[in-house]
């Protein structure tokens, strides 16, 4: 059994700012140097990266991507300092929750589970998350 979880960050009314995929699209940008390049990468629309792009930078109020004129790579695309600063404090976020959401898992979850408790065990309340010590069941004396 392995546990999932997702983190983004959100405004006060849910609109989205960042998560795993507006993470990945200016990791591309960054990588590539352009807006275009990284659409291809990611399999995506240059419209749908750059909607997604002016629509993080309008809710942070931040100028997240700045173009480069042309010349002779016509032009392109780079990360502001606050972007870079947004991609990696959000990547060390997501990154230690990830691991704090495993290590509760392992805790809480998978140590019940390879002693053969269950939510729909049938060993009763005795191996409930509640009745147990690091996924060891409590003994329980009969009333």
């Amino acid at each position: 059994m392995k546990v999932r979880s997702k983190i983004w960050l959100e405004t006060d009314s849910g609109k989205l700012v960042i998560g795993e995929g507006r993470l990945g699209i200016f990791q591309a940008i960054e990588r590539t140097g352009s807006m275009s390049a990284a659409a291809r990468e990611l399999n995506m629309s240059y419209r749908a990266v750059w909607g997604k792009v002016r629509a993080t930078e309008q809710r942070l109020g931040v100028k997240l991507v700045e173009g480069i004129a042309g010349g002779p790579k016509h032009g392109g695309a780079k990360l502001t300092t606050e972007a870079r600063e947004l991609i990696d404090r959000f990547g060390r976020f997501e990154r230690q929750a990830k691991a704090a959401v495993e290590k509760l898992a392992a805790r809480l979850l998978v140590g019940s589970a390879s002693s053969g408790c269950s939510p729909s065990s049938p060993q009763g309340p005795e191996c409930s998350p509640s009745r147990t010590s690091r996924g060891t069941p409590r003994s329980v004396s009969p009333s």
